[in-house]
């Protein structure tokens, strides 16, 4: 298995990949996470562009697809109901998701390795319906950290794994 970054020929397997991840989503109980289409075509050209979305493949078949980069994300710099583990500089993992033949097979856990090794000190958040990423993310480490708000003023659990 490798984790290389996604290219725009890579785009109609990105979208059934988070077609799926929207689907499995509702039949977990995760009615409100993901709607409307999102992460939208727009959405995944514009992560490609900026080098910033990563897929986990095996072989020819894409595995996990997830964003990675290192640096500020707006909606984390206000925490409610806790705080971060530190101040310090991080990376940000968001919109990550499994492909229906990969599910239970570990795969998160690698793509949060991955992020792990490029920076030490991650966050991460997900929606409060989402249980099986909270599952994953406390299996792999990340401590429960408070409460962030999107820009659409949704609020989200918030996560951090830091090297101690």
């Amino acid at each position: 298995m490798k984790i290389r970054l996604a290219h725009k020929k890579d785009i109609k397997k990105i979208a059934k990949i988070y077609s799926d991840a929207r689907a499995f989503m509702q039949s977990s109980g995760n009615k409100n996470q993901w709607i409307n289409g999102y992460p939208d075509i727009s959405l995944i050209e514009e992560d490609i562009e900026n080098d910033r979305l990563y897929l986990l493949e095996d072989g020819t078949d894409i595995l996990a697809v997830f964003v990675y980069f290192f640096g500020e994300d707006a909606t984390y710099k206000k925490i409610y109901e806790g705080k971060w583990l530190n101040d310090k500089k991080y990376g940000v993992i968001h919109r990550i998701a499994v492909a229906e033949n990969a599910h239970g097979k570990g795969v998160s856990a690698i793509c949060f390795d991955f992020a792990f090794k490029k920076c030490a000190n991650l966050k991460i958040d997900t929606h409060k319906d989402n249980i099986p990423m909270q599952k994953a993310l406390l299996k792999f480490g990340f401590k429960y950290c408070g409460i962030i708000y999107l820009e659409n003023g949704s609020d989200r659990l918030a996560y951090q794994k830091a090297e101690n």
